[in-house]
């Protein structure tokens, strides 16, 4: 036993008091933030007003109508505001031929001055069908193209509605656009969180359980292609088991694991608690007269640390078992960079899977990988990050994990006590299969 603690803390400790953990530590959230929201926040970014043509050729007032609701969207505020459109508009009756004129001039710059970036066609036929088309270069921007929905959608249908002989407070109920505010409710409970926060909650768990498996799993498996390769182990084995080196090791790396997931966890309760507290009246109002709250802060609970902190443990005793024996299959880092990639699509699968959990947690494929050892680990926390599940499904789902850890860990054993000492060709499937039944 003595000999298995000292292999621990020589993990730990070779971990822990590295730079790279210090700096991880303080970085890795940062790259999470970067990852997850940064994305987002440049895809809403507004950065100039769009010079956009209106090609008129209906009759009546829709053209008057749509020239006006695009003059009046702004960018920016204060003394930086701006229209968002620097609106040119052409009246024609030849649709196709000023189209393809047009279309020749999007996207041509006259020196340093941008040129036209699209333009937007109104018809007849447009106006009756609720189908406009809009020709540019920026037609992949959800900014952009939102705010031109937005804005020409209830002008469109105030037309409709005239040309049907509709008086005009009936068209300008139905120009109203509806605006959903999403509230979440947890056990019977407004938490103030708003369906964006909810989603980012879920998302960021999820991100950090994939990079922190992987991470600290490729660090198992290089320390023991390290010292298989410096023959390092077979002075280690004349002290301790195979067995013993293997575990003691994994549990050494999976402390400074958890150290470091703790660290993110705890400043992750202390921000969300403190902008929470800030906002507690304002959710209580909203409770008793249903005014909007958007709370863009996510609730970072003790309970999801702990269901995090556990499940990264099993987790990381699953994977980390896999890749330690990878590492000690193989002979050089070309070799486990190709025998690793079937664990890692394993917890690929189970990262890709948090998109489907989002939208119903509760469902049965979501219930299924909640028992599937492989995927438990990143499935429950970010179930539990959307919605607090029962404590009997959580301890079902640990259990189920806990077992299929300690299948697989007998599995990498069996590997490892044969692979660690075996140089040279790389073993095929049927070698590492007589490793595992070789008593």
């Amino acid at each position: 036993m003595n000999k298995i603690l000292a292999i621990i803390r020589r993990e730990f400790i070779e971990r822990v008091r590295t730079k790279a953990f210090i700096i991880g530590t303080l970085i890795v959230p940062l790259i999470t933030f970067g990852l997850g929201y940064l994305p987002q926040l440049l895809l809403k970014r507004d950065t100039r007003s769009r010079h956009v043509v209106l090609l008129d050729a209906a009759t009546g007032t829709a053209g008057d109508k749509v020239e006006a609701a695009l003059s009046k969207v702004m960018l920016g505020t204060g003394e930086s505001i701006r229209p968002r459109y620097n609106l040119t508009r052409l009246r024609t009756t030849e649709v196709g031929h000023v189209r393809d004129s047009l279309i020749t001039q999007v996207g041509l710059k006259n020196g340093d001055a941008i040129g036209l970036d699209g333009f937007l066609v109104i018809t007849d036929q447009n106006v009756e069908s609720g189908k406009l088309d809009y020709y540019g270069t920026n037609v992949a921007s959800f900014s952009d193209m939102g705010s031109m929905e937005r804005t020409i959608a209830p002008v469109i249908r105030g037309e409709r509605l005239a040309k049907l002989g509709a008086d005009s407070a009936l068209i300008a109920a139905a120009a109203v656009n509806l605006d959903l505010q999403k509230s979440k409710v947890s056990n019977g409970r407004l938490t103030g969180e708003s369906g964006e926060s909810s989603f980012w909650l879920a998302y960021i768990t999820s991100l950090v359980m994939y990079i922190s498996l992987i991470m600290y799993g490729i660090q198992v498996m290089g320390a023991v292609l390290e010292e298989k390769s410096n023959r390092i182990v077979e002075v280690l084995i004349s002290s301790v088991t195979p067995f013993q080196l293997l575990f003691g090791k994994v549990v050494g790396v999976a402390a400074a694991g958890l150290l470091q997931l703790g660290i993110w966890g705890a400043a992750g309760f202390y921000l969300t608690s403190a902008l929470a507290a800030r906002n507690a009246s304002a959710v209580e109002q909203t409770a008793i007269d249903g005014t909007r709250q958007s709370m863009s802060t996510p609730a970072v609970t003790p309970e999801l640390i702990v269901v995090i902190l556990v499940f990264f443990l099993l987790g990381f005793l699953l994977y980390s078992a896999l890749y330690a024996a990878v590492g000690a299959m193989c002979s050089t880092q070309q070799e486990t960079q190709q025998a690793a990639q079937p664990v890692t699509i394993l917890l690929a699968i189970g990262f890709i899977a948090m998109f489907s959990l989002i939208n119903d947690p509760s469902s049965g494929i979501a219930r299924t990988l909640s028992y599937v050892p492989f995927f438990s680990p990143l499935v429950i926390p970010v179930r539990y990050s959307l919605s607090p599940l029962p404590l009997g499904e959580v301890l079902g789902a640990a259990l189920a994990t806990a077992l299929g850890v300690v299948v697989v860990v007998w599995i990498a054993g069996r590997i490892y006590r044969v692979g660690i000492l075996s140089y040279g060709k790389k073993p095929s499937l049927k070698d590492v299969w007589s490793w595992v039944r070789t008593t």
